[in-house]
């Protein structure tokens, strides 16, 4: 597998900081170049739901977004986690070939998603010279998507390539619904709602009033006030912080705080669980669609178990897109609006209560195989020359202190990013709530770790307190 060595240098913030503006120059790029060879593309789109979460553009060369990188992360985790799998992340042998056997998952995911695509008619009826030409597109793009956020992982550049990617998708959207010209409808004015709101005030064939509520999941004045109250109270908590006091045992005097954030885990899980809902809204839809080659009198009522679709006109379809009205898959989509949130709370309750369970239990996996469970956490304060005051320095000593709070604020913050990305999708948020979610979390921790980069560059030595080494 082709891979980015990790740099032998320290990499300056500067630098660092020209890696991650041209990986994502390379990104947008890709995500404007369209597939060759495609027939069609008024095709069904199984990703429609979910395009922002995964970074992706239809019929582009990022047709498959982070998909594959982000389900093959959540699998090798899993058989982390559960033991399935035996690895030392301590040791370096151990963990390169985590990595790689990561890499080699994610294509074989990237070869397995290109060939339902095909085999579902995403893009039309092909020849086979043509099928084989947009196969060879999307899996070459695919090792690129996977190289580039590697080069950022490795260290050349800040944060990862998945954050990166998504945040920038969900801002081009949000910068849309808040600016796009595009005409709406009679009496709606543009689709972009600070367009519509100014077009209201000079044209009197548009009511302001109707701009509070509009139909068709058309941006509103109320889902715009919604988008900004959760980006508010995400950022309230992502500030909300447990401080444990420190102390250096070598030198008196000299104290410090270990900070853990009530969001301790951040959006991780909820980027884990939309990538598992991904798959089965894919798959799902190609199995049981209504074009699919697997429906027929004697196996319809188990397609119709899996989840049952409506295209065309009808409710919020524009025939671009399948939404899910029955089955399984039903209940694995939010409500999108209030309109559908009083007309079916039980999916509603039934979405959301799984929605934290998966949440919750993903984040403790994740906890445990990141470097952020009690062990390690204790472990890096012991190795950083720091104890806590009043008692002997020792990690099993620190880490049944740090067990007193990581698993409550585990579950806290599954419960809270949960409950946030639902309010989101069901008022109307100018994103889909989990994307907006995601975006704002990254922002966030972009901005941390702006700050550790130019802190370590003005005092070096404070690089193993940060947790750069």
């Amino acid at each position: 597998m082709p891979e980015i060595k990790q740099p032998q240098r320290e990499v300056q913030f500067k630098e660092k900081l020209l890696w991650t503006v041209v990986v994502l120059i390379i990104y947008l790029i890709m995500s404007n170049i369209p597939l060759y060879g495609v027939a069609s593309t008024e095709t069904a789109d199984y990703y429609y739901w979910l395009r922002v979460i995964l970074a992706s553009q239809k019929g582009t060369l990022t047709e498959l977004g982070i998909g594959p990188i982000v389900t093959a992360g959540l699998i090798m985790q899993l058989l982390l986690g559960s033991k399935i799998i035996k690895v030392d992340m301590s040791d370096p042998y151990d963990r390169s070939m985590f990595s790689g056997s990561q890499k080699v998952f994610a294509m074989f995911l990237t070869v397995l998603n290109i060939i339902a695509y095909l085999a579902g008619g995403a893009f039309g009826d092909l020849t086979i010279a043509n099928a084989t030409f947009v196969f060879l597109q999307l899996l070459f793009s695919g090792v690129i998507i996977i190289l580039l956020d590697e080069i950022l992982q490795k260290g050349w550049g800040i944060g990862s390539g998945v954050s990166l990617f998504i945040a920038t998708g969900v801002a081009g959207q949000i910068f849309w619904n808040l600016f796009s010209f595009v005409e709406a409808g009679d009496g709606l004015g543009a689709r972009g709602i600070v367009i519509a709101f100014f077009q209201s005030l000079t044209n009197p064939n548009i009511d302001t009033a109707t701009l509070f509520f509009r139909p068709d999941r058309l941006p509103s004045l109320f889902g715009g006030i919604t988008t900004l109250a959760i980006f508010l109270i995400i950022i309230w908590f992502e500030s909300t912080k447990i401080e444990i006091p420190l102390a250096y045992k070598g030198y008196r005097g000299f104290k410090g705080k270990y900070p853990m954030k009530l969001l301790y885990v951040s959006n991780i899980p909820v980027i884990l669980v939309n990538a598992l809902y991904a798959n089965f809204l894919f798959f799902g839809q190609i199995i049981a669609g209504p074009s699919s080659n697997f429906r027929n009198p004697g196996s319809n009522w188990f397609l119709n178990l899996i989840g049952t679709f409506e295209t065309g006109t009808s409710g919020v379809a524009t025939g671009s897109y399948l939404v899910p009205t029955g089955g399984l898959l039903y209940y694995f989509t939010p409500p999108q609006g209030l309109d559908q949130l009083i007309a079916d709370p039980v999916r509603a309750i039934i979405y959301l209560g799984f929605f934290i369970f998966l949440c919750v239990m993903l984040g403790r996996v994740w906890v445990d195989v990141s470097g952020l469970a009690p062990k390690d956490i204790a472990q890096q304060i012991i190795d950083s020359g720091m104890q806590i005051p009043g008692f002997r320095s020792s990690d099993k000593i620190i880490e049944r202190i740090l067990k007193r709070y990581i698993p409550t604020l585990i579950i806290l913050n599954g419960i809270i990013i949960a409950v946030m990305s639902f309010f989101a999708d069901s008022l109307g948020a100018l994103t889909s709530g989990t994307g907006l979610l995601i975006a704002i979390g990254i922002v966030h921790q972009y901005s941390e770790s702006l700050a550790k980069e130019m802190a370590a560059m003005q005092y070096p030595g404070m690089r193993a307190l940060l947790g750069m080494d």
